[in-house]
C-alpha cells in the first residue's frame, strides 16, 4: 500500500507524531511518502524581495500558506497514494481533503488536539473518509459527522523513547516539556522552586518579562524543543511530570480521559514523573502517582527527589506497562480497520 503522511506544519508534538505515524507505515510494510509542510512553510515565510531597494516579506501568511500547501496536490498525482493519513490538518484547506477523495485516495485525519479543539476537528472529520482521535471523549460527535471516527491512543517510538545515560550539560533535579499554556504557568509559579534544580522546555513564549520561570527556562523563549532534546532531558533528569492542557480553542472540553503523549513517551524512556489524574492513565500507569494542585505537586517532588530506590521502581513498572504502545502497532491498527 501506497501511503503519503502529511505534516502539520508545526514543529512541536504533532510533528512527533507524524514522524512516529511514518515510520510505523514502513515497519508494517507499506511504501510511505511524506509531505514536508513544515519546511515548505518556513520556505515561503522567509520568502524576501527587493521593492524599490527594500527588502520585505514576499508573501503574507495567508499566501505562504497557500503555496505551502500547493505542492500537495502534485505529490498526490506524482505518488498517487491508496491512502492519505493527515496530521492535525492545521493548514489543509476543506476543498482539498475533497480533491483528494474525488481522485480514489482514501483520506485519513488524525485528530491530534483532542478534547480541546472539537469545533475545529469535527469540520475536518466531516471533509475526510476518516478521523483518527488522540481522545474518546467526544467519540459520539465525531461518529454523528463521520461513522468512520476511532480512537486509536497516543505511542512512541522505541528508536526514540527509551532509556539511556544522561547528559552532562542536561542534568537536572526536575524537567518538563511542553507548552507553556497559561494554566500550566499559573501553576509552575505557585511552586516554590528553592533548591531544586529545574529545566523547563518547549514553546513557553507566553511568560511575562518578570516570571519566575524564565530562569528556568532550558533554551531560549523563542525557540521551541525537538522530540530527540526532549528524550535527552527525560534522561538526564531525576522527575518530570505530566500535566493535562486547560487552555480551549475553537470548542471543545478539558476534561478529557486518554493520556497524553507525554505520559507514554516519559513511561517509554524510563523516566520517573508526577502526573495529574486521567481514566486512561489511572487504568494503564496505577503505579505512577498522581498530585492535585501546586502544594501537592511540590510536596511529592522533594519527597520523591529524597528516595531515588522508589522513583526506580515505579519508572521501571511503567515503562512495562506502555511497552506494547508504539506506532507500529497504530499503523497496524488503522490498516485493520481500513480492511488492509
Amino acid at each position: 500500500m501506497r501511503v503519503l503522511v502529511v505534516e502539520p506544519g508545526v514543529d512541536y508534538s504533532p510533528m512527533d507524531m507524524a514522524s512516529g505515524w511514518t515510520k510505523g507505515f514502513r515497519q508494517a510494510g507499506c511504501e510511505v511518502v511524506e509531505f514536508n509542510l513544515a519546511d515548505r512553510l518556513v520556505f515561503f515565510s522567509a520568502a524576501h524581495m527587493d521593492r524599490d531597494g527594500t527588502w520585505e516579506r514576499a508573501f503574507d501568511r495567508d499566501a505562504a500558506i497557500h503555496l505551502a500547501v500547493n505542492g500537495l496536490e502534485a505529490a498526490c498525482y506524482e505518488f498517487a497514494p491508496d491512502l492519505v493519513v493527515i496530521i492535525s490538518g492545521f493548514f489543509i484547506a476543506y476543498d482539498l481533503y475533497r480533491l483528494m477523495r474525488a481522485r480514489g485516495s482514501t483520506v485519513v485525519v488524525v485528530c491530534s488536539e483532542e478534547p480541546y479543539e472539537t469545533e475545529r476537528e469535527l469540520r475536518l472529520a466531516e471533509v475526510a473518509d476518516v478521523a483518527v482521535l488522540n481522545d474518546p471523549t467526544n467519540l459520539e460527535q465525531f461518529r454523528a459527522v463521520n461513522p468512520k471516527s476511532w480512537y486509536i491512543p497516543h505511542a512512541y517510538d522505541p528508536d526514540v523513547h527509551r532509556p539511556g545515560p544522561a547528559t552532562p550539560a542536561a542534568v537536572s533535579d526536575f524537567a518538563f516539556v511542553g507548552t507553556g499554556f497559561p494554566s500550566r504557568i499559573d501553576f509552575f509559579e505557585q511552586v516554590d522552586w528553592t533548591d531544586i534544580d529545574v529545566a523547563l522546555a518547549g514553546q513557553w513564549r507566553n511568560l511575562t518579562s518578570d516570571s519566575q520561570l524564565r530562569k528556568h527556562l532550558a533554551h531560549d523563549i523563542g525557540a521551541c524543543c525537538p522530540n530527540d532534546q526532549a528524550v535527552t532531558l527525560y534522561q538526564s533528569t531525576k522527575v518530570s511530570a505530566n500535566l493535562y492542557r486547560r487552555d480551549l480553542i475553537r470548542g471543545g472540553t478539558a476534561e478529557g480521559w486518554a493520556m497524553s503523549p507525554r505520559d507514554v513517551e516519559l513511561a517509554a524512556t524510563g523516566c520517573f514523573f508526577l502526573t495529574e489524574p486521567r481514566g486512561e492513565n489511572l487504568e494503564v500507569l496505577p503505579m505512577v502517582p498522581t498530585f492535585d494542585g501546586p502544594a501537592d505537586f511540590e510536596d511529592q517532588l522533594r519527597w520523591y527527589l529524597a528516595h531515588p530506590g522508589e522513583r526506580a521502581d515505579i519508572a521501571a513498572a511503567a515503562r512495562r506497562a506502555v511497552a506494547d504502545r508504539t506506532f507500529l502497532k497504530n499503523a497496524q491498527e488503522l490498516l485493520r480497520l481500513l480492511g488492509s
